[in-house]
C-alpha cells in the first residue's frame, strides 16, 4: 500500500456513536501522536462542532475534517484512498454501507463497522471476497457489542481449550449475563430495516434462519440447530434461559470464523447463545416480550411504533449512565470425551454494551488494523479470524473489556 496521508478515518463521526469513537481515540492516542487519524461526515459545519467540543475552540493540533456524503460513489473513493483504515459508524449498513466498502476494497483499505445487519454482511461477502482478496482490503464486520465479546469469548476458551487439554470443544454455550445498558438507536434502526426487508423478501427470511449463511463459499454447512424461541433450562448452567436478541448476529459470526480458521474445532462445532434468567417465569415473560415486539415489528404500523418508542439513530444515554451500565458473558466449553474438563469463561464491560463498550471496541479494532502487524491477507473477516491475538490484549489493556477462565460450577 503507498503512503496514505491517514492511518484511520472514522466516518460517521457526527453521530452519536461516532463521537464516542472519536472521543476514545483522542483520549487514548491524541490529535499528534503516533496515529494520523480524521473526522469525516457529509456536514462541515457539524464536524467542526465535533472537533471544537472534542479539542477546543484553537487546538494546537487539529483533527482533519472530511466532507463526503454516504451516496457519493467518487467521494468515497477519495476517502477510502487517502488513508489505511476507514471506521464506519454509519448505520444502517445496508442503506448507507455498501458503497463505501466497495470503495474501500477497490483502494486496497482496511475497513471496520459496527453492523449486525446479517443479510448485509452476507451481500457483502458475496460482492466483495474475491475482489478484496486481489487487493489486499481487510474487511472486517460486526466490531461492537455485536459480535466482538461473542466472537473473542468464543476464541479465548477455545485456545484454553487447546492449551489445557490439546483438543478443540466440540460444543460452546454463549450465556449473557448481568448487563446494564440499552440498545443503541442505530441497533433499533437496523433491526427494523431488516425485518422490514425480511417482511417483502421470502428469500432474505430464509437466509436469516440459516445460521451458516456467512459461511465462505463452497463450504458446507455444519449442525442443524434451529434457534431458540422459548424458555430452556440449561443444565450446565443450571437456569432457565431465553433467546437473546442479538444471537441472530452473533452465532453466524462465530460460526464464520471457525470456517474462516480452517476449522480448528471442528466441522461439527455448535456455538449457540441464549440469556440467563433467574427462573422459568422471567424466562417465560422475556419469550413472550421478544415474541410480541418481533409480531409488532412484523408490519409497517408496528415498526412505526416501535421506531417513535426507541431511542433514534443519533441519540443515546449520557456520560453517567453509560459509566454505570456493564456487561458479562459466559461461554461454556465442552470437552468432547471428559465434561470434568469442560472450561467456561468469562467476558466482562465496564460500560453500557450499546455505546461506552461498544464505541471503545470499534476504536480499538480500527487501532489494530491500522498498527498491528497483519495475520490474514485481504478478505471479508471476523474479528476473532482478523484480529484476535492483538485485538484481546488491546480491550483488555485500554477499552475496559476482561477475558478470564472461571470454575463451571
Amino acid at each position: 500500500m503507498s503512503e496514505r496521508s491517514y492511518d484511520i478515518v472514522l466516518f460517521g463521526a457526527t453521530g452519536f456513536t461516532g463521537q464516542l469513537v472519536a472521543e476514545y481515540l483522542l483520549e487514548h492516542y491524541g490529535s499528534d501522536g503516533d496515529i494520523r487519524w480524521a473526522l469525516a461526515g457529509r456536514n462541515l459545519d457539524k464536524l467542526t462542532a465535533v472537533r471544537q467540543a472534542l479539542q477546543g475552540v484553537k487546538p494546537a493540533t487539529p483533527l482533519a475534517l472530511i466532507t463526503v456524503d454516504s451516496s457519493d460513489l467518487e467521494g468515497v473513493k477519495a476517502l477510502a484512498s487517502s488513508t489505511s483504515v476507514v471506521c464506519s459508524t454509519v448505520g444502517p449498513y445496508a442503506r448507507h454501507g455498501s458503497e463505501l466498502v466497495a470503495a474501500c476494497v477497490e483502494a486496497g483499505t482496511d475497513y471496520c463497522d459496527l453492523t449486525g445487519e446479517v443479510h448485509w454482511i452476507a451481500r457483502m461477502i458475496e460482492l466483495h471476497q474475491n475482489a478484496a482478496e486481489t487487493s489486499g482490503a481487510r474487511i472486517v464486520h460486526s466490531c461492537g457489542f455485536d459480535s466482538i465479546p461473542s466472537d473473542l469469548g468464543n476464541w479465548f476458551v477455545q485456545q484454553a481449550m487447546y492449551e489445557q487439554h490439546g483438543v478443540a470443544a466440540a460444543r460452546v454455550r454463549g450465556r449473557v449475563g448481568k448487563t446494564r445498558g440499552a440498545a443503541s438507536g442505530g441497533t433499533v434502526a437496523s433491526l427494523l430495516g431488516v425485518l422490514e426487508d425480511a417482511g417483502r423478501d421470502p428469500a432474505l427470511r430464509s437466509l436469516l434462519k440459516n445460521k451458516y449463511c456467512l459461511y465462505p463459499q463452497g463450504e458446507s454447512a455444519g449442525p442443524d440447530v434451529q434457534d431458540q424461541s422459548l424458555p430452556v433450562f440449561d443444565p450446565c448452567f443450571e437456569q432457565w434461559t431465553t433467546p437473546f436478541v442479538m444471537a441472530l448476529i452473533n452465532e453466524r459470526v462465530v460460526r464464520r470464523s471457525n470456517a474462516l480458521l480452517g476449522f480448528p474445532w471442528g466441522r461439527d462445532f455448535d456455538y449457540d447463545e441464549s440469556q440467563l434468567c433467574t427462573s422459568r417465569a422471567q424466562a417465560l415473560a422475556i419469550s413472550l416480550g421478544m415474541g410480541a415486539a418481533m409480531l409488532t415489528a412484523s408490519n409497517s404500523i408496528g415498526r412505526n411504533t416501535l421506531a417513535r418508542l426507541a431511542p433514534k439513530p443519533g441519540e443515546g444515554p449520557g456520560r453517567d449512565a453509560r459509566e454505570r451500565g456493564f456487561f458479562e458473558l459466559y461461554f461454556h466449553a465442552e470437552h468432547p470425551t471428559d465434561v470434568t474438563k469442560s472450561l467456561r469463561a468469562r467476558v466482562s464491560g465496564d460500560r453500557d454494551p450499546g455505546y461506552g463498550a461498544t464505541s471503545r471496541m470499534l476504536g480499538e479494532a480500527a487501532v489494530c488494523l491500522a498498527k498491528d502487524p497483519a495475520t490474514v491477507d485481504g478478505g471479508i473477516w471476523t474479528p476473532a479470524s482478523a484480529l484476535a491475538p492483538a485485538l484481546l490484549p488491546r480491550l483488555e489493556q485500554s477499552a475496559g473489556l476482561d477475558f478470564s477462565l472461571i470454575p463451571t460450577s
